[in-house]
């Protein structure tokens, strides 16, 4: 078991590890542009690939979708209240206690975790969290809340097309799967990279309250989606394993990125992003360890 649970975890935060010592070394790196590639082509392609190999049922898909909306739903409402309560800014902190980060850490951890089966259903709690951090999250750190933008999020798409490849049972021709498993491919590693040298980049502020709140964000989002989400819905196993790895994930870089836009607070932010990604380095093993 210890064995196996190393095999897993190496890898990510190894790339993590990459991305992290590149940066520190000052060699080039665009995260801008990565994000974009892997946000815009990587992630819709790797979706489609996946789902035409493995055949998620319109049921499991259904769950997830469900499982995952009453999830952030949950943390927004214990979020807010504890954030009210310790006098915290809602706007600059909710989102990073709501959105994890289930892109760059989690669609690998279940991968290594649970298979081909497993990454299907992490890219639905991905896709579910990226739209609601594209919208709502962007509209807390923002103000004001824009929905046409996703129009401009082709991972939206690929999620409808997914949907009728999954209800009409449809394969995609051999040329255009390859072709989309090839570019689909590049989306963990790139992930895994970017987020190291992102996090060499950040300069986080206000440890204590990031160390109180990373530790809101990952417990807490594990005792919702376990406590909540896959008992309510009665999950299988594998999906209520997926749940809680995805929810228990540490705060998304997005959230920083958004804050820094907005002026919402980005250096709590950051230092947000910097501690709860050191807590999953404990969190995630024992997540692991439970659910595999």
């Amino acid at each position: 078991m210890l064995i196996q649970l190393i095999s897993i975890v190496t890898p990510v935060f190894g790339a993590v590890a990459v991305g992290f010592l590149w940066a520190r070394t000052n060699r080039p790196f665009d995260v801008a542009s990565v994000t974009a590639l892997v946000m815009y082509v990587g992630t819709p392609c790797l979706l489609l690939a996946t789902f035409d190999e493995v055949r998620l049922s319109p049921a499991a898909f259904g769950s997830m979708v469900l499982a995952m909306l009453l999830c952030l739903a949950a943390m927004g409402l214990l979020g807010a209240a504890v954030l009210r309560l310790a006098g915290l800014e809602i706007r600059s902190f909710l989102p990073s206690l709501m959105f994890p980060n289930a892109g760059n850490m989690g669609l690998s951890l279940c991968l290594f975790a649970f298979g081909e089966p497993g990454l299907a259903l992490a890219i639905v709690v991905f896709a579910m969290i990226a739209t609601g951090q594209f919208t709502l999250g962007a509209a807390l750190s923002r103000g004001t809340l824009e929905p046409w933008g996703l129009l401009r999020m082709p991972l939206n798409y690929a999620v409808l097309l997914g949907l009728a490849m999954l209800f009409l049972d449809v394969q995609l021709p051999e040329p255009v799967a390859r072709s989309f498993k090839l570019l689909g491919g590049l989306t963990i590693p790139l992930m895994l990279i970017a987020l190291g040298v992102s996090l060499s980049r950040l300069r986080p502020g206000g440890l204590p309250v990031a160390f109180a709140l990373s530790l809101l964000r990952i417990l807490g989002g594990a005792a919702i989606a376990l406590g909540g989400g896959a008992p309510l819905l009665d999950l299988p196993p594998l999906e209520r394993g997926v749940l809680v790895l995805q929810f228990s994930m540490p705060v998304a870089v997005y959230n920083y990125l958004f804050a820094e836009r907005y002026g919402r607070g980005a250096n709590e932010v950051a230092g947000l992003v910097v501690v709860s990604t050191a807590l999953s380095l404990a969190s995630v093993p024992l997540v692991i360890w439970l659910f595999l």
